[in-house]
């Protein structure tokens, strides 16, 4: 396949299968559900933004991955950048390497959620699913755990801009300065010592209101090893949750966020308004957790985003 250079954009459009274009040429087709714009916007990646001139055709995925101590070296340092060709086909600004030895495992296309989705009976529980059928495209991204603990805190009380402006806000304060692969400008998230250096006046400047003192609290819970997050990704959910609650300004609620979305502890159970309200219509009679465990993360957003697609006001 020859490269096309088209106008490029950061906006996605929800798609169940396609072909990726490395920038070697080298065609790549999974034949996987993965939905970019379901997987992106809901309340999984809040660090995006759109750029091109063409600002509703041509998807570009950007991110940026660096600290997470299984990142290969050659995935350091940049950004993945997925460009839509048209026609279910996309091409990336990384190699096949790079691809399969990190980028496959974070877009977590190597899960079976076809089988996860079977595990539901449709006529036991038609609307989840419903639900799972026309939000098939989600998948849970492998997130950097330290990332989603402070989108977490920041993001309570706040609706989706505000939480992306403080969160671009705090990168341009004090994470580091880069290029992608195009020459555009982005900041990498910051480190915890970055964060715990921050004065009260920088952080007031991130917009962060009165959670300025829970963000600089966990930089500080960090670094002082009071809290250490990569061995929560193997750990049980009682202990996960004991922790990260443990934590100043961390409840229940932004706890659960971190461990489905930053640890990828897949039973996971987030509860907001949206899905309070799915819990209260659509399982008066209680929803069967211990029955879709341990998925119960992924039908938790199957649940949300059809809530919200269908048009649902919170």
């Amino acid at each position: 396949m020859s490269k096309s250079r088209l106008p490029q954009s950061r906006i996605f459009d929800p798609i169940f299968s396609f072909t990726f274009a490395f920038a070697e040429n080298f065609l790549y087709n999974p034949g996987i559900n993965l939905g970019l714009e379901r997987t992106i916007y809901d309340s999984q990646l809040y660090r995006r933004s759109r750029s091109g001139q063409d600002r509703g055709q041509r998807p570009v995925l950007s991110l940026d991955k660096d600290r997470t101590p299984y990142i290969p070296d050659h995935c350091r340092n940049r950004c993945l950048v997925l460009t839509a060709l048209g026609d279910s086909q996309y091409e990336l600004d990384c190699s096949e390497e790079s691809f399969d030895t990190f980028w496959r495992s974070y877009l977590d296309l190597d899960e079976d959620y076809a089988r996860i989705r079977a595990r539901i009976d449709p006529k036991s529980d038609p609307f989840l699913s419903l639900a799972a059928e026309n939000e098939k495209g989600i998948r849970i991204l492998r997130q950097d755990p330290w990332e989603m603990l402070v989108t977490f805190i920041i993001s309570q009380n706040r609706n989706i801009p505000a939480i992306r402006r403080s969160v671009e806000l705090l990168a341009q304060q004090c994470g580091q300065k880069r290029e992608d692969s195009r020459g555009e400008v982005y900041y990498a998230f910051p480190k915890p010592e970055a964060v715990a250096a921050l004065s009260e006046e920088d952080l007031n400047r991130c917009r962060l209101g009165y959670r300025c003192r829970y963000v600089h609290a966990a930089a500080l819970s960090v670094l002082r090893g009071e809290i250490s997050l990569e061995p929560l990704r193997d750990a049980d959910e009682e202990t996960t949750l004991a922790a990260l609650t443990g934590l100043l300004g961390v409840g229940v609620k932004v706890a659960n966020c971190v461990s489905l979305f930053g640890l990828h502890h897949l039973n996971a159970f987030p509860r907001d308004v949206w899905v309070n309200r799915v819990l209260a219509r659509e399982y008066p009679k209680g929803y069967p957790f211990e029955a879709y465990s341990p998925y119960n993360g992924i039908y938790q957003q199957y649940m949300f985003a059809w809530y919200r697609h269908r048009g649902e006001q919170a």
